[in-house]
């Protein structure tokens, strides 16, 4: 067996499995608060990625950029939650679920309407030289020396911004009075009301963030496949990460993020003989989440729910 050639198919399906763990995140973020599965989430990336691609095709600067496009990500949360989520909150999850599909539906013709349906070339790389990072550091070198093994450039920054991304949102989480009023919201929505803690300001301000996830995650991954509407399918990927992590756990997106990761990539690697062919890494995610279904329905960090009949 190549070890190194192992090492190095291990960490790249880590650092993979970090940028799927961002992408996650922004799932759960929403059901753990409301119970709303957001099917919206993926054409939420696909409008933050083409905002900041056409500005920067137009001449603006990558900070300034970056910043509108937050700021129009910031706003697009807190619009979708006062004006589709907070009027049907006292209807059927159901009902919640289609809003959520209408909105992704208006926002794939939005953006076509506004920006185009063309495939842009996202190349973060020619960013990377705005005064802040030496043009030459050693973790985006394609090989690393003392370990002598080769790992692709972008993988390695990408999932350095988002680990960096998962940490600040743990700390928001932990240690903000916003951050704690939202876990109190998780766990208990009429014991935080009795509280006084405000529901729709929490609600508000998670769609908030999960704007900020879906433009940081969406120019991670825009780099790997393009800023287009293939972006949606990518980001499909995060739906076996939190179903065997647990729909509604953080830490259960970060693991599963992992598990899903390193799980393709030995797939692709190893299994490609046994089935014949390659691709397995576009479906192999999806399998290891329907197996792990079977075993334990509720994810690895999630609640399992007893009803008394």
């Amino acid at each position: 067996m190549d070890w190194v050639y192992l090492i190095e198919v291990l960490v790249g399906g880590l650092l993979s499995g970090v940028m799927y763990s961002l992408v996650a995140i922004g799932f759960v973020l929403i059901y753990k608060s409301s119970g709303i599965f957001n099917f919206a989430q993926g054409t939420m990336l696909l409008f933050a990625s083409l905002t900041f691609v056409k500005m920067t095709e137009n001449g603006i600067g990558f900070w300034t950029a970056l910043f509108i496009a937050a700021g129009v990500m910031v706003i697009f949360g807190v619009a979708t939650e006062r004006f589709v989520i907070r009027p049907l909150a006292n209807q059927d999850l159901l009902a919640l679920f289609m809003a959520t599909v209408g909105l992704a539906t208006f926002q794939e013709g939005f953006s076509q309407f506004i920006w185009d349906s063309d495939v842009h070339g996202l190349q973060m790389n020619k960013f990377l030289d705005i005064g802040l990072l030496d043009p030459n550091p050693i973790f985006m070198s394609d090989h690393i020396p003392w370990l002598d093994i080769l790992i692709p450039q972008f993988d390695i920054f990408a999932s350095l911004v988002a680990g960096l991304m998962i940490v600040v949102l743990a700390f928001f989480f932990q240690k903000t009075k916003t951050g704690l009023s939202l876990r109190a919201v998780s766990d208990d929505h009429m014991a935080a009301m009795a509280v006084g803690i405000p529901l729709q300001t929490v609600w508000a301000v998670v769609w908030a963030v999960t704007g900020i996830i879906a433009l940081v995650s969406g120019l991670l991954w825009a780099e790997r496949v393009s800023v287009s509407f293939t972006l949606i399918e990518a980001v499909m990927k995060a739906l076996p990460v939190i179903l065997i992590g647990g729909l509604t756990s953080i830490p259960g997106a970060i693991v599963g993020g992992l598990v899903i990761g390193v799980g393709e990539k030995l797939g692709e690697i190893y299994l490609a003989d046994v089935f014949g062919g390659q691709g397995i890494e576009l479906w192999f995610a999806y399998f290891m989440a329907l197996m792990f279904l079977v075993v334990r329905p509720q994810g690895m960090f999630g609640e399992k729910l007893i009803e008394r009949v």
